[in-house]
């Protein structure tokens, strides 16, 4: 979803902030903690999760089918559905169980909605804000079930607690058991305009019409997995959803003159299009640019008039994890295929939109569906779907096949750059979302970023395909700056439940969307992330993936050790802050003078023998058993035997002067020349952010030429808070810059520059001398030397 965060009347959100574990091997040091692997931080590896990151052996996941009937009622704005539902059990577990999500109930006084939001009294409000606070009582709204009863008809027994529902089972449901059960439901469509939410409806009081959005409309499964059991943490508005896959039959009755657009294919277009609008649909199939199914003109004049007939559109939907629909006369309706080659699948993709949105929707939309699919096909996995929707309909949210977007003209159908840009980056969005999580499947509940920063930066990548000079907002490291220099207490790291995080935007989406960036052109390169991505996406699609299997897959499937990046990126909030403290500058001098071998003063060794006698040694004497091999076997006894047992007196109180051998020489005119005229730098760095990242440094030279040095983060490895790096250049430095492209997110660029006039100092060069100690030869007088003499 493509949030957009607003204050709106008294209501506003507090939610408190939760560390995720970032357990610390060294705390004590400047070194051995950055670096160290996550090891228990992530969960342990086993036959449904492998170290790999793939999915194991014994991997598996439930599946639950619908068949579903409604009706909308417009006048009453009421939806009414039953529903047939067969879950199966996959799981080795036995369940007495089964838990199914009610979304609705969401904006139930009576059903604790929006029981987590904290209130203030601000200077001013509005009628409806104090009539939606004042509310007691029933207000209407939540689901009202009807009817809960088996194949067989008969009753079952349920609770519903908020936004949840536990259905209890007649017996417990086996492993490769199905069950079916039936629900009857009807609730009262808001206004999603003025109550929020992602589905209801809009009114447009200029033309008395309604567009409606049935979103988390239907009772629905949680899913049940191997690794947290029943996913059914309450929907408070903010974490989405967890999932199961199955099929979908789904029967809408609507006012006649209405157009449908869905999750999955319409079977019975023949019997709700008018014949021209079938002829047009089928010409779209195989049309090089957009073609209006309804036209404008069309769409203006149903409008003017409301239909008091019905009629049914129905649709189906395979392996998906979700539904939804939107309903109006309203509508234009557009058209065109986009051929996915790596699967040979033809998609078609269509946009349904109002009279406030045709001058950007009819140019804009369908096709950045179809570049959205080919693009996310070619970084991801090919597109397995029929159909790619975008719907206009002030919104920002994502459903399999189907997405609801913002993009109205103001009303002469002009538009601003910015409109249009927003416009294109939310279908972009929302279209991507088909990728992350409906088919990469993961738990948005729990870990928003999983879909929404994976979706974002899949995004970022396609913006930059669409138009070289698209102003990408989540992607450019230098983006999150503004977010990563914030003070510690309105931070948390990515790796925080959904609905404890502060600063929703930047976390769940720009955080990890700039990671992945990071690691795909500064960390990794292109050619490895892509392979390793590739292969996550692969790995999971149609499965439910957890933080852990991306994390070891990308390290898996490219040879990188990323456990640092993972560490610092998505479990800490310290930020980048590199700085290049100082710059020592040398030229090299060739002494013919060499330095004095300064001489030491060394004692004779004293026996080797421990200043402590240990229990051990004791006991070991004492055992009668015992035969030490030395006191039995006179060839393995030696001088030192002797010395160690005081069978031999030395001074050991006398030292001796001795001193080394020359290792170093002057260094002949003919070889001087290879070092004679060049320019020697030591750049000293200090870490002052705390995230450890590589050093990327662009040397200016006095000629005006560049060179740009990318230095991995591992120099950080033995003390993550000072580094230095020695360098030996053809030419002189006029000045140096840190991070010149601005990749790694540093929140100082103050303290990233050199430059300037610096006091030269002499390098003296020598060369190393032929021969000189072998090691392990003793170093001194020795023991047996003094005991000759």
């Amino acid at each position: 979803m493509n949030k957009l965060f607003t204050l709106t009347g008294l209501l506003f959100f507090s939610g408190s902030v939760a560390m995720a574990q970032n357990t610390q091997n060294n705390p004590g040091s400047n070194h051995g903690n950055k670096f160290e692997q996550l090891g228990t931080i992530l969960p342990t590896p086993n036959e449904q999760r492998t170290a790999s990151g793939a999915p194991g052996v014994k991997y598996w996941q439930q599946r639950a089918d619908y068949n579903i009937k409604c009706e909308l009622d417009e006048k009453n704005l009421l939806l009414t559905g039953s529903e047939t539902i067969t879950y199966t059990n996959n799981s080795p577990d036995p369940l007495t169980y089964i838990w199914l999500q009610l979304d609705e109930n969401e904006h139930s006084t009576d059903r604790s909605a929006n029981y987590q939001d904290a209130t203030k009294m601000p200077a001013t409000g509005t009628i409806k804000n104090l009539d939606q606070l004042s509310a007691t009582g029933n207000n209407g709204y939540g689901i009202n079930i009807t009817k809960l009863t088996d194949a067989a008809g008969k009753n079952l027994k349920y609770t519903v607690n908020k936004t949840m529902m536990r259905v209890d089972l007649p017996v417990a449901l086996r492993t490769g058991q199905k069950f079916i059960f039936n629900i009857d439901w009807n609730y009262k469509i808001s206004d999603r305009m003025s109550v929020g939410g992602r589905g209801g409806y809009e009114f447009f009081p200029t033309d008395g019409n309604y567009l409606f959005t049935m979103t988390q409309w239907y009772p629905r499964l949680c899913v049940y997995s191997d690794f947290q059991g029943w996913q059914n943490h309450q929907f408070t508005g903010r974490g989405e959803f967890a999932l199961t896959f199955g099929d979908f039959k789904v029967q809408m009755t609507v006012p006649a003159d209405h157009l449908v657009g869905s999750t999955g294919e319409c079977v019975n277009y023949s019997a709700v299009l008018n014949p021209t609008q079938l002829s047009r649909y089928n010409a779209a199939k195989t049309a090089a640019t957009p073609v209006e199914i309804q036209t404008l003109a069309e769409a203006k004049a149903a409008e003017t008039k409301k239909s008091t007939a019905k009629k049914t559109w129905v649709f189906n939907a395979n392996n998906v994890r979700d539904f939804a629909w939107t309903s109006s006369r309203k509508f234009i309706w557009d058209a065109m295929p986009q051929k996915i080659q790596a699967n040979n699948n033809t998609v078609m993709c269509m946009s349904f939109y109002g009279k406030e949105a045709y001058n950007l929707y009819s140019k804009f939309s369908t096709r950045a569906v179809a570049h959205t699919i080919k693009t996310y096909s070619d970084f991801t996995i090919p597109y397995p779907y029929p159909v790619a929707q975008s719907i206009e309909a002030a919104n920002g949210m994502e459903y399999p096949m189907i997405c609801f977007n913002y993009g109205r003209t103001d009303t002469d159908g002009t538009y601003s750059e910015s409109t249009k840009n927003g416009m294109l980056g939310v279908i972009i969005h929302e279209v991507g979302h088909n990728f992350f999580p409906m088919i990469v499947n993961s738990d948005e509940r729990q870990w928003t970023w999983m879909d929404e920063g994976l979706n974002s930066f899949v995004e970022y990548l396609t913006e930059e395909l669409w138009d070289n000079k698209f102003p990408s907002k989540k992607g450019p490291a230098y983006t999150i700056v503004d977010y990563m220099k914030l003070p510690k207490d309105e931070l948390e790291p990515i790796m925080t439940n959904s609905e404890n995080i502060t600063r929703f935007g930047p976390n769940a989406y720009s955080k990890p969307a700039t990671g992945l960036n990071i690691l795909r052109e500064t960390i990794m390169g292109r050619e490895l992330f892509d392979y390793a991505f590739k292969e996550y996406s692969r790995r999971w699609a149609f499965k439910h993936p957890e933080p852990a299997d991306l994390f070891r897959t990308m390290e898996d499937a490219s040879g990188e050790d990323l456990d640092w990046f993972w560490r610092g990126w998505f479990y800490g909030t310290d930020p980048c802050d590199i700085s290049l403290d100082s710059v020592k500058f040398a030229k090299a001098d060739f002494p013919k003078d060499l330095p004095e071998a300064k001489s030491k003063m060394v004692k004779i060794d004293k026996p080797a023998v421990n200043a402590f006698e240990d229990i051990s040694k004791i006991r070991n004497r004492e055992d009668k058993k015992n035969n030490f091999y030395v006191d039995k076997t006179p060839g393995a006894q030696d001088f030192y035997y002797k010395y160690d047992r005081g069978m031999v007196t030395v001074d050991t109180t006398v030292a001796t002067k001795t001193q080394p051998a020359a290792t170093l020489e002057a260094v002949p005119s003919a070889e001087q020349g290879k070092y004679d005229n060049k320019f020697l730098y030591e750049l000293s760095f200090s870490n002052k952010g705390g995230l450890v990242m590589p050093v990327i440094v662009e040397f200016t030279y006095k000629d005006g030429t560049k060179e740009i040095d990318r230095i991995p983060a591992q120099i950080w490895r033995h003390n993550e808070l000072k580094t230095s790096k020695f360098y030996i250049k053809d030419k002189e430095v006029a000045s140096i810059l840190i991070d010149p492209l601005r990749e790694t997110a540093d929140i100082d660029t103050s303290n990233n520059t050199w430059g300037g006039k610096v006091k030269e100092s002499k390098f003296k060069v020598y060369k190393t001398k032929a021969g000189g100690a072998v090691r392990g030869q003793s170093v001194g007088k020795n023991p047996m030397q003094a005991a000759s003499k």
